[in-house]
Order: C-alpha cells, then structure tokens, then sequence
C-alpha cells in the first residue's frame, strides 16, 4: 500500500516539499495530505510587504496551485487546523472532526511574529488580537492593511529595527507614505551589524526619507483615530510617536505548541536530529522555521554550538529536498509487490534511505537589503574591532591563525566596508552603499575562499573607473541564493524564451525567495536582448 504523508502547514517550505514528493504522489508510492491553516495555498510570505506597497501581486506571490495539486492526488485541506497530534494511533485530529492517518508525519508550522507586551496590545503571544490599525504584516489580509496606508499617503510607523522591518519602512517610503522606524538600540540591525555599519545604515535610511528613531523603548500603544483604531506609539520617556498604522517587526518564534502537545522534544524550535526527525520518534520530521537541527548524541560537535532556526527561506528549502529524497526511499519499501520479496524489499528500502548523506549543516546566513538607492549585506561575527586585541586573538590556539580586521568608511557618502578575516578567509562581512564589493565579498563568503592581501582591491570594485552596468565577469556565480540558481542557468531560461522575471522563477525557481535578486534577474534579460539587438 502507499505510504501515508502528512504534512502540518503550507508555507513556502511545505510548498517546496510538496513539489519534491509529487513524483512520488504520481506514481502511486505515497499517498500526501496538507494541511494549511489559511484559506490559500502557499505563498511568499518574504515580499508581503512588496504586496502591501502594490509593487506585486497576490498571483505572483503564489507558490502552489491547489486545483492543480488535486489533480495530481494530493489531498489538500485548506482553513482548517491541527487540534492534536495521537501519536499512537498515528494520525492528526482536525477542527472539522476528521483523523487523516499518518505513517510519516512532517511539521512545517513555520513560525509565528512576536507580539511585544506593550499596553494597549492583548499580551497572549499565540493567540494576538491586534487592534485596528496595527499589523504584524504576515499574510495576505494584512498587506491589504498597509496597501490603504499606503494608497492614502498615511504616516506609517514601523516598531522593529530588522531587516524585514527595514525593507517595509523602505518600501512604503518610496511609494509615498510617512514612515517611521523604532527601535530599541543605537542603531538598526542591532543583533546583526556592528557600530561603524549601523550609523551608516541608519544614515542611509533617512536619506531615503525614513525617519529612525533609535534608543526608544515602546511602552503602549493609543487608540485615538476616529475608527477607534491606532493613533500613536508611546515611548518610555513619556513621548509619542504618531500614526496611522503600527507595523510590529520585532522578529518571530518557531510555532512548536502542537509538537509540545504530543510530547516531542524542543527548545527553541522542534528538535530533531540530521535526518530531520523528530526526537525518538522515528515516524515524526519538522523542517524549515520550526526545526531546529540538534541531535541528542552529546558526542556531537557540530550540534553543541548549533544555533536555533535561521528563520530564512532558503535552508527551509534545502531540508524539503533532502527530505523528499528520504521519504521517497522509505516508501519504496512499503509500496505494494508481488509479495514473496516484500521483506527484502523494504530492508532494501531502509537500507538505501539510511545510506542518504545526512543534510550538512547550514553556514551563518547572509542578510541582504535592497532598496532603491540602498545597498547591505552583512554576514557572520562582525563584533570585533580592528584594535580589540582580546577578540581579535580569542581562539588563535594550537597554530589557528588571529583574527584580521579590515575597515573602510565614507560616512559622508554612506559607503561602509568590514571584513573579518581568519588566514585570509571570511569569517564576517559588513558592506553597505558598495554593491559590487558587497556582491564579491558574499560570493567569497559563501565559497570560503580567500580574499587578495590586498585587500583594497575590492573596494576598487565601486570606484568610478567602473562600468556602470553590474559586473558579469563569472556568469556561473550564484544570482539567486535562496534558491541556488546560478547566472548561466537564468540566461539559459532567458534564451529559451522567458523575458520576464516571473517567467525566469517560473522556469528556474530563482526570485521566489526574499526577492533580492529580481534586479540581477532583470539585468541578465536586458543584457540578452540588448545583446540579439545589436
């Protein structure tokens, strides 16, 4: 019989997942139902905001069909919530009272926006009810809040110095809104950039026309509109910053209640080891936002200093592949036979599936933020300084070479460039208002390579000796990270016929994740029909 799949949740990821199985769907191996807690079916939730600000639309954003999905024998169950989990009779109980049996059960909950104990906002982090005008901008009702604000030129305030709240206020800015971000620090991007970077970040924002109020903590919120709705932001030093809607940015937590309810493991996220399974229990696998990658061998050196869930698309897709693979395998073993080799063909199958490499471990993420007239990236541990002689020879033991410190900065001009090296490799980068020397250091840091020792010559690479079009040098360099395409595969789709960017995700994949690369993207079909012009 086919092995029964159920899958918890349709984000982005369960989408990814969904898509890797469906061969397996088609031929008859498996039998797969998702189970999404909204009314749609997967979509990209990293450019809501680009939804909010109507520079997409709700069509592009759209990871899955469903019609589609039925049509290939996927059982898929829209608006409707997991109660529990029974993992002893191994199947899930759901809000319209039915029990889908499980023999592989994946959670792919994602995680949910924190919502800040501020007065004014119900304080019951799983269960919010945000008021009239405020917004934690997750879903697709919730862009069509900020696209109002945005329409009718309102003033936005933005609660969360974050990347995603930075590309929102960004992005709402230019399309004509007053905007505002708040956050709790010198200066944005706390957790991520160092000091020299964050004062030219936010010196870069307010060229853009955000207004950044830093070193303010949020107390309460005031219901004055005359809907009832939000009115103002209130400020630990008995200040106020007013408004017509509060977008709350201030990052999310992995929704782990319903692993907690049936009993597995977790910490940050849910717990499972290199093979995405649930902790001793062999029938149970989470991936994407709310895995958190830990085994429970204590002799594990690569899970002893592990951090939590990344929180980014991109490795939520790694492990949706890699677990398609492994579940395919083990359904080969209890798919139906001839009977007399039934047993030798599932320790076959067992065998094969337990042989998988396991999925490596992901490297420190690359954070990216794109804006019209606004460039950064920033990657690894930037914390040390170039004169901080404790941190710089912290870990330099048994011959590991010191850390080096190289720094560039032209606050005037918002351009700012930090490299940590160790023996000549990356091991952080900050980069803002330098394109092309930011997109070289993240092809070195993803790479591992080593930087030249001279160490200006990649600052050399936004000098004004430059051509003015993005550099094409290696067409084989990765433009899209999220999905791992590379520039020769996105001229290749171009050349078979695809002139937009949809059309290139569509054919490729790449562009469907944070969206960063659309402008590569673009750049690479104009420069094949300037190119079939000439």
């Amino acid at each position: 019989m086919s092995e029964q799949i159920v899958i918890v949740g349709f984000g982005p990821v369960a989408a990814r997942l969904v898509d890797e199985l469906l061969p397996a769907v088609r031929s008859g191996l498996a039998h797969l139902t998702v189970i999404g807690e909204e009314s749609d079916a997967a979509y990209n939730r990293v450019l809501v905001a680009d939804l909010g600000v109507g520079r997409t639309t709700a069509g592009a954003l759209a990871l899955s069909d469903a019609a589609a999905l039925i049509a290939d024998g996927v059982d898929v169950r829209l608006g409707v919530r997991v109660r529990r989990v029974d993992r002893a009779r191994q199947q899930v109980v759901l809000t319209d009272g039915t029990t889908p049996h499980y023999d592989r059960l994946v959670f792919a909950t994602g995680s949910r926006p924190v919502i800040p104990n501020l007065t004014g906002l119900n304080p019951d982090p799983a269960h919010p009810v945000l008021p009239a005008g405020v917004t934690a901008l997750r879903d697709l009702r919730d862009a069509s809040v900020l696209r109002a604000a945005v329409a009718g030129g309102r003033r936005v305030v933005v609660l969360g110095g974050g990347v995603l709240g930075l590309e929102t206020a960004l992005a709402a800015a230019e399309e004509g809104a007053t905007v505002t971000v708040v956050h709790n620090g010198p200066h944005p991007l706390g957790r991520n950039i160092d000091r020299g970077g964050g004062a030219v970040l936010a010196a870069s924002l307010r060229n853009c026309g955000v207004r950044v109020a830093g070193n303010a903590r949020s107390t309460g919120v005031e219901h004055n509109a005359p809907d009832g709705g939000f009115s103002a932001l209130l400020l630990e030093d008995g200040s106020a910053i007013d408004g017509d809607l509060l977008v709350l940015s201030c990052g999310v937590r992995p929704r782990v209640e319903l692993a907690e309810g049936c009993g597995l493991s977790t910490a940050t996220g849910i717990l499972v080891d290199h093979k995405l399974r649930a902790h001793h229990e062999p029938h149970i696998f989470a991936i994407g936002d709310c895995a958190e990658v830990r085994c429970p061998d204590p002799s594990c050196g690569e899970c002893r200093t592990a951090r939590g869930p990344s929180g980014l698309v991109a490795p939520g897709w790694r492990q949706a592949e890699w677990l398609a693979d492994y579940l395919t395998l083990l359904a080969e073993g209890t798919a139906d036979g001839s009977g007399a080799g039934d047993g030798a063909r599932q320790a076959g199958a067992v065998e094969a599936a337990a042989s998988l490499p396991e999925l490596p471990m992901e490297k420190p993420g690359v954070i990216v933020l794109k804006a019209r007239g606004m460039n950064m990236a920033v990657a690894g541990d930037v914390s040390a300084d170039p004169w901080d002689e404790e941190a710089l020879t912290a870990g330099a033991v048994n011959g590991r070479a010191r850390l080096q410190i190289a720094q560039w900065a032209d606050p005037e001009h918002g351009r700012y460039v930090k490299m940590t090296t160790r023996a000549g490799v990356l091991e952080g980068l900050v980069a803002v208002g330098m394109p092309r020397t930011s997109a070289e250091l993240v092809q070195l840091f993803e790479r591992g390579a080593e930087l030249p020792a001279d160490r200006s010559l990649l600052l050399r690479l936004d000098g004004p000796d430059q051509p003015a079009s993005p550099r094409a040098a290696d067409p084989s360099r990765t433009v899209c990270r999220c999905a791992g395409v590379s520039g020769t595969a996105i001229a290749a789709a171009v050349t078979e016929g695809c002139g937009t960017v949809p059309e290139v995700s569509a054919a490729t994949r790449a562009g469907t994740g944070c969206g960063g690369c659309h402008e590569d993207i673009k750049g690479i079909i104009e420069a094949h029909f300037q190119g079939a012009a000439a």
